[in-house]
């Protein structure tokens, strides 16, 4: 630490008491200073000769008390003033880091200034600050800590400016022109102490870029505010290293941080460090780290960051949202919410990820440069990535009993223009949700359905599906026809057209008899009963097992033809044989543009209108063995 001496007298200062200071000399002392609550007993011609507020003072007093004199509002109390007084006397002062900003704003206050007397308080401490304090990094940093007390004279005096300024320098050196002094906080490495034989090496370690960021924790938010953007301004340091001082800041000086909470009563304190470290992150993207900017998000939502804190935050996840985890995305909701976890936030994470094709895209059509495929526009990898991602936070959050299923349905609707090769983990988020909440009606149960392609589902989750008691029916059978489709193609047969009635029920476009005994909409809406599926899961058992004979027996043409058409046939068997799927192609009363009873006929083969139209109700059906 620097440190600089004036005087060469002794020190000849002595208190009577807690409240008396007093210099010990053969004259009298003829002034005394009140300064609070101490009274110092002086000598007029040290005093005045280089202060020129007490020169004022003495002259305005009146006569009676021209002797005593009242600075109770002297910056730093009783202790600068002493300081002030010795310098006068020409007895020996150390200042350092730790007073002189004090001394300084003292000698303002007395108006010490080189007008009164050559080589007064203030030049000599300038002096210091300019030629050691600003030079050094540990003693800058001391010196702004110090002159917080000191607001507002040591801003209106530019020690502050000053100050911030010179740390900000620092920080901005090359780390090959800096000789690393150990911070407050760093521990020394074993080689580092001298006790490794490999200390040598340690000597000659290169210093880190960021050499500066755990000293710098020290500071309040304001000050250490005020650093960060003058060390930005100098546009000499990486946004990375610019994210790191961040990151350690908030762990510092954000209780509980590190485990997503925040451990206070003083919300107000906090809050205002949230914020300002939002403020302050680098707007680029993975300046920090993913899981850094989830941690800051749940802080704010903590302590009740303002919108503009919250929004940005997002915006900055949402560019990053492929480096995320499922637990990362798990934000609890407010308290006084029905929910478990702030589905809404993270949506909006999701838009924001999306958005950076759409920028892109808006960007290259305004600059008429379509062609080249610029660093911010989305990856097909990556969008894959955050499609997994969100199939498997539904999963999650569809445990939660009180989730609502608009909620859920939004969130995935917002993924769905990413195009997956599976739609395995959107079934299971969905068969979650079914599991959790039975009690939704067939209407939210189709709309939930509606969310999955049954033809993108794998062979192990159409074995799920197909023995799922809570899918609607309708989803049963196009998981079954579809696992047809498949097993035909994979055994080398062409693949079997789909039966047109069965055409309309995957378009959700066939015709109905609305009479009021039966709804057909509703019988395929509703949940399909363990006979059905027994019944359903017999006859393509059946239909696997004839397309793999087909298959295996290949004269030609005319073999393939007659594997396509006994699938086909089958098929119509399956839909003819039991009576819940006749109810589809129901046309009696039909409107104009429904399908009528002979288009369902020809579609069927051997089914006829008659016996469509005589199809008993879903309500009414037995067992099919």
């Amino acid at each position: 630490m620097k440190f600089m001496k004036l005087g060469s007298k002794p020190d000849t200062f002595q208190s009577d008491g807690n409240n008396v200071r007093y210099v010990a000399s053969e004259l009298a002392t003829d002034i005394t200073v009140t300064v609070g609550d101490v009274k110092f007993y002086l000598h007029k011609f040290p005093l005045l000769s280089k202060c020129a507020r007490l020169q004022k003072l003495v002259a305005s007093s009146s006569e009676e008390n021209s002797d005593e004199v009242q600075i109770s509002d002297i910056p730093g109390g009783p202790v600068a003033f002493e300081i002030c007084a010795k310098f006068c006397y020409g007895m020996t002062v150390t200042l350092n880091a730790y007073n002189v900003v004090t001394a300084r704003c003292a000698a303002e206050y007395l108006e010490m200034y080189e007008t009164i007397e050559k080589g007064n308080l203030i030049y000599k401490i300038d002096v210091f600050l300019n030629s050691s304090i600003f030079r050094s990094w540990k003693d800058s940093i001391i010196v702004l800590q110090a002159a917080k007390s000191m607001l507002p004279l040591s801003e209106e005096l530019k020690v502050v400016s000053l100050c911030i300024d010179a740390i900000a320098t620092k920080a901005c050196y090359d780390v090959s022109k800096v000789d690393w002094s150990y911070t407050y906080n760093r521990r020394k490495l074993p080689e580092e102490n001298g006790n490794d034989p490999n200390s040598e090496g340690a000597r000659n370690r290169a210093v880190p870029k960021d050499w500066w960021v755990e000293d710098l924790c020290e500071l309040e938010i304001d000050i250490y505010k005020r650093v960060i953007m003058n060390i930005k301004s100098k546009g000499m340091l990486s946004n990375e290293v610019i994210g790191g001082a961040l990151k350690a800041y908030s762990y510092r000086r954000l209780p509980g941080f590190s485990k997503g909470v925040i451990h206070s009563e003083d919300v107000v304190k906090y809050r205002s460090t949230v914020d300002t470290i939002v403020w302050l992150l680098p707007a680029e993207k993975r300046s920090v780290s993913f899981s850094f900017l989830l941690k800051l998000l749940k802080a704010a939502i903590i302590v009740d960051s303002g919108e503009m804190a919250k929004e940005q935050l997002v915006r900055l996840i949402g560019l990053q949202l492929e480096e995320a985890s499922v637990n990362d995305l798990l934000i609890r909701a407010a308290e006084g919410e029905d929910v478990m976890y702030d589905v809404d936030t993270v949506q909006k994470i999701v838009k924001e990820f999306l958005m950076q094709d759409q920028n892109a895209e808006f960007e290259s059509e305004e600059n008429e440069i379509q062609e080249i495929r610029r660093p911010g526009i989305l990856t097909d990898a990556s969008k894959l990535m955050v499609a997994k991602l969100i199939d498997a936070y539904l999963a999650e959050i569809a445990k939660d009993p009180n989730l609502p299923l608009s909620k859920f349905v939004d969130l995935a609707e917002t993924v769905s223009c990413i195009s997956r090769p599976a739609h395995d983990g959107l079934y299971r988020a969905i068969d979650m949700y079914l599991k959790e909440h039975p009690g939704i009606s067939k209407s939210e149960r189709k709309r939930i359905c509606k969310l999955m392609d049954c033809k993108k589902l794998s062979v192990d989750a159409c074995m799920h599906a197909v023995q799922n008691e809570r899918l609607p029916l309708r989803v049963v059978v196009q998981v079954l026809f579809f696992e047809q489709v498949r097993a035909a193609a994979s055994s080398g047969s062409s693949t079997p057209d789909l039966p047109k009635g069965l055409k309309e029920l995957n378009t959700g476009s066939h015709g109905s008899s609305r009479s009021a005994a039966t709804n057909p909409e509703e019988d395929w809406d509703a949940v399909a009963t363990a006979e059905e599926l027994k019944a359903l899961k017999g006859e393509i058992a059946a239909l696997r097992l004839s397309n793999g004979v087909g298959g295996s027996d290949r004269n030609g043409g005319d073999s393939r033809n007659s594997v396509d058409k006994a699938a086909i046939t089958k098929m119509k068997g399956l839909l003819k044989s039991k009576r819940i799927f006749t109810k589809i192609w129901s046309s009696k009363g039909g409107a104009p543009g429904e399908n009528s009873g002979s288009d369902s006929s020809e579609s069927l083969g051997s089914a006829n209108p008659e016996e469509v139209k005589s199809t008993p109700s879903r309500n009414r059906r037995h067992s099919v063995s």
